[in-house]
């Protein structure tokens, strides 16, 4: 008798857990958010931004659809990896077939560009600010992203 109250305890378990799941799968879906890519004109020209407008960097260390950044100590908390929990939506100007993302070791999901992967530097203040554009920190520089793919080099009268 008590094993059959076991049984029918861990089946009704099993068909609360079934359900549960199936209930939550649809949220899971509906609460998925996709980051925006644009391109904004700032001192340097058009390059790729968040939505909020704050540039957006690729680092020279990084290979194709592969974050180095994440790999060094106090890499990201600087220069943040661009997040996304769903695929990254292309704004004006920006070409949505460049647009990817790339999981991380932590198991997030980071945006790319034309297979380079997208941060954002900390010490940017308002939108627009292009003023680390070409900084070298944990061992390459930072870099803007044009809509081409290719890196936004700051004019040669910069501080970098």
């Amino acid at each position: 008798m008590k094993a059959k109250r076991l049984l029918l305890a861990g089946g009704l378990i099993l068909a609360m857990s079934a359900t549960a799941i199936a209930q939550a799968r649809p949220m899971i879906a509906r609460g998925a958010t996709a980051t925006t890519v644009e391109l904004r004109e700032t001192a340097l020209g058009k390059v790729l931004t968040n939505s909020e407008g704050f540039t957006l960097f690729e680092f020279t260390k990084d290979m194709k659809n592969k974050d180095k950044c994440q790999a060094i100590s106090g890499c990201t908390t600087v220069w943040p990896p661009l997040m996304t929990s769903g695929m990254p939506v292309a704004g004006s100007g920006v070409t949505q077939s460049k647009l990817g993302a790339i999981k991380l070791s932590g198991g997030g999901k980071q945006v790319t560009y034309a297979g380079r992967p997208l941060y954002l530097y900390t010490g940017d203040k308002a939108a627009g600010e292009t003023s680390y554009v070409g900084a070298k920190e944990f061992g390459g520089t930072w870099y803007a992203m044009s809509a081409k793919g290719k890196a936004v080099k700051p004019k040669k009268s910069s501080a970098w």
